[in-house]
């Protein structure tokens, strides 16, 4: 699994809260979670098909972000998101890596392929 040197992406998880606005009323806004370092690994047209359908490859670009396991991490889930290099990342799910032993989480997450 990756050694310090290969987490060399820096993403902020983002989780969805609601805060009250003037008159009150709740509004969802996104809340930084936690900023970690992150390897990304792309993934490949098979897979891309595989999980979203052949009509939908190039529209989205498909990544697995890997990250330390901690406490906080633990409880990413896909109602989070990641902002990465200008970008927003809609997380589609989370798992041990196969190094086990809760050392590392990866993260699926997909974004418009808007540039």
């Amino acid at each position: 699994m990756p050694g310090a040197g290969m987490l060399d992406r820096r993403i902020t998880i983002e989780r969805a809260t609601s805060v009250p606005n003037e008159l009150n009323e709740p509004v969802e806004t996104w809340v930084t979670l936690v900023t970690v370092w992150a390897q990304r690994k792309d993934s490949s047209d098979m897979v891309k098909t595989e999980l979203l359908g052949a009509e939908q490859v190039g529209a989205y670009h498909l990544s697995h972000f890997v990250i330390r396991s901690s406490s906080t991490t633990k409880t990413v889930s896909p109602v989070d998101r990641i902002n990465y290099d200008g970008h927003l990342w809609n997380i589609k799910g989370t798992k041990e890596t196969v190094d086990g032993r809760n050392r590392f989480i990866e993260i699926t997450a997909v974004r418009a392929n808007n540039g």
